[in-house]
């Protein structure tokens, strides 16, 4: 048996008087080799730390601590190239809502903002078909609001176009679904990508966006069963507006847009008049993104107008 203080493997055994070893934490942390870099260490040194307490001070059982790695498990084995579930399990906690947060304050605090940014969501695809300005991406659905989306690029400190921006854009059809989540969609439907011109401009025919639910059927689902959530996101269309070089990783593949000298936005425009507007599952909706809809006259092609306008920061911005 051991005595004064030491432990039968050569750690030093929890003080009298504390429930768990108070110096195992920073035994763990402190094992982090002179060759990690200093954001290594600071990172998952507070990491490390966070996820200690958070399992000291809830007791965390075994049966609890493996029922959490068989929801990140599954997350990882129903990930592709067409759904990334673990980025859905981060959306329905807000993780990537908050680091799209922190990431957009720390870009810029001037009071003449380039377009605000929102999550890139689990259902992006890369390599989306190129169209030119005025196609559609809408093919083989009869029931939507068809709309006209339309506006230009520009540069948000001298209000000047950006040539050779591309808009990677996508939404779901009127039953909630992607194109990946349905086989009676056609390939890549719903999707395209736009490249201005010299003067900036764009526009193409999309759908009037609907809400729907995330999936239920993986982790991200039964999280939000477990914690009596509703999973509906209010109705919006997804856009990257791009800069070369712009890389993303989403899942294993690398998205490239490009936009010579300016940075990327991954955003999302919401329409106001969705129920869900200020309930959103995954903590999304941002004010300046929240868009209105409105009626189109003497267009056969669609029955609502969208005009929206897209800034972008060049690389030389502070």
């Amino acid at each position: 048996m051991a005595t004064n203080g030491a432990s039968v493997n050569g750690n030093a055994a929890k003080p009298s008087g504390k429930k768990f070893d108070p110096t195992f934490t920073q035994r763990v942390i402190d094992a982090t080799g002179p060759k990690a870099t200093p954001r290594i260490r600071q990172v998952m040194g507070s990491a490390i730390q966070h996820i200690h307490d958070w399992a000291r001070e809830n007791e965390i059982t075994v049966d609890e601590w493996m029922a959490g790695v068989d929801m990140i498990n599954k997350a990882g084995q129903m990930s592709d190239e067409k759904r990334n579930e673990g980025q859905l399990l981060c959306d329905v906690l807000g993780l990537e809502s908050l680091v799209d947060e922190i990431t957009y304050k720390l870009a810029t605090d001037a009071k003449d903002q380039p377009t605000a940014t929102a999550i890139l969501g689990p259902f992006y695809r890369h390599d989306a078909p190129k169209r030119a300005m005025g196609d559609t991406i809408v093919f083989g659905i009869e029931n939507g609001d068809d709309a006209l989306m339309f506006g230009q690029v520009t540069d948000f400190k001298t209000g000047k176009p950006v040539e050779g921006a591309v808009l990677d854009v996508w939404h779901t059809a009127p039953n909630g679904l992607y194109e990946q989540q349905d086989p009676d969609q056609p390939d890549f439907n719903l999707r395209g990508r736009f490249t201005t011109g010299p003067d900036g401009k764009y526009n193409f025919y999309c759908l009037r966006p609907t809400s729907y639910p995330i999936p239920y059927d993986g982790p991200a689902g039964k999280l939000l069963q477990l914690l009596d959530r509703h999973p509906f996101r209010p109705a919006h269309i997804h856009f990257i507006v791009g800069s070369s070089p712009f890389l993303c990783f989403c899942g294993t593949d690398i998205v490239k847009v490009s936009a010579p000298g300016y940075k990327p936005i991954v955003t999302q425009i919401f329409d106001r008049r969705d129920k869900y507007i200020t309930n959103d599952s995954v903590f999304a909706v941002k004010d300046d993104l929240v868009v209105d809809f409105v009626p189109r006259k003497g267009d056969p092609k669609a029955q609502f107008e969208l005009a929206y306008d897209f800034k972008l920061a060049s690389y030389d911005d502070a």
